[in-house]
């Protein structure tokens, strides 16, 4: 069973990687096996290799001056349920970008360390003029 210190933890871990451009550290959040949903009609991505690719080249690669917070919402069993926001900027455009968006995560723990195995997202982008 979960508790919301725990998630917070994760959630915080997580924040951190995006604003450090870090795919690696974020990876090393996900077990080997870990699902990743960005949005409801993607096929999710499988095991670590495919979420570090995955920011590597829509995180780290391609945005600087990001910003993250969230709020979390519920802790059930072992999942947890979250509103998030993150602004960035481009690196190729210059645009300014507003995320909002919310997060279902499954965990597990292996070793002690929460890890997650599940993670789904339904999100909105903004382009600020």
């Amino acid at each position: 069973m979960l508790d919301k210190a725990e998630v917070e933890t994760w959630l915080n871990e997580y924040g951190q990687a995006w604003v450090k451009g870090d795919p690696a550290a974020v990876a090393m959040l996900f077990s080997d096996d870990a699902t990743y949903q960005e949005t409801p009609f993607d096929v999710p991505m499988r095991g670590k290799d495919s979420i570090k690719a995955y920011w590597k080249n829509g995180a780290a690669d391609a945005q600087e001056d990001v910003s993250f917070q969230y709020q979390l919402w519920a802790v059930a069993g072992n999942e947890a349920f979250a509103q998030w926001t993150a602004d960035f900027l481009r690196i190729a455009s210059g645009e300014r970008v507003d995320l909002s968006g919310t997060f279902r995560l499954v965990f597990e723990k292996d070793s002690g360390r929460l890890q997650c195995v599940a993670l789904q997202e339904w999100w909105h982008r903004r382009v600020r003029e």
